[in-house]
């Protein structure tokens, strides 16, 4: 490793656990809640991926296999983050999809597995979705590697969830 690569990777490091996770649920994001009223509107492992950054076990979620036309929306707020359209087969054990839908998702620098990852979350709560990497299908060579327990789908021709308020 080169040493201007070890010095960044060793400074993002440091800058990644000197944020308190504290602040990271103070983002500002245009849905807030407190911990107490989302575990009363989501499940526990809902929550735990969503508020805590967890990771469902991969091949865990009946949403990698699903197939039907439709949108994937926020488990916690309802906003719609992915088309079905953009949904391939990534063989990782998780839904996946090469780009999510305008404006639905934010992203950060997650630094839990020590080297920089790209987490994505819910633009609107900040729910934790999972992360993009560099390695998907064309057009964008993107995968947006999805826990599926922080996914609802919605099929076409049903009517989309009201925004949770």
């Amino acid at each position: 490793m080169e040493r201007r690569t070890m010095l960044k990777t060793l400074t993002g490091l440091l800058a990644g656990a000197s944020v308190p996770a504290s602040a990271l649920a103070t983002a500002p994001f245009p849905l807030k809640k407190t911990a107490a009223e989302w575990r009363q509107i989501v499940s526990p492992a809902a929550y735990r991926v969503l508020f805590e950054h967890g990771t469902e076990p991969p091949g865990s979620s009946p949403l990698d296999g699903e197939k039907r036309p439709g949108a994937f929306v926020c488990a916690a707020c309802n906003l719609p983050l992915f088309s079905a359209a953009h949904k391939y087969d990534s063989g990782t054990g998780w839904p996946s999809f090469w780009q999510p839908l305008p404006d639905a998702v934010g992203t950060s620098t997650d630094f839990k597995l020590i080297f920089p990852r790209t987490e994505y979350h819910c633009a609107r709560c900040g729910g934790h979705q999972g992360h993009v990497f560099n390695d998907g299908p064309r057009p964008t060579g993107k995968r947006y590697c999805n826990n599926g327990v922080a996914l609802a789908f919605v099929p076409e021709g049903a009517e989309l969830p009201a925004l949770r308020v």
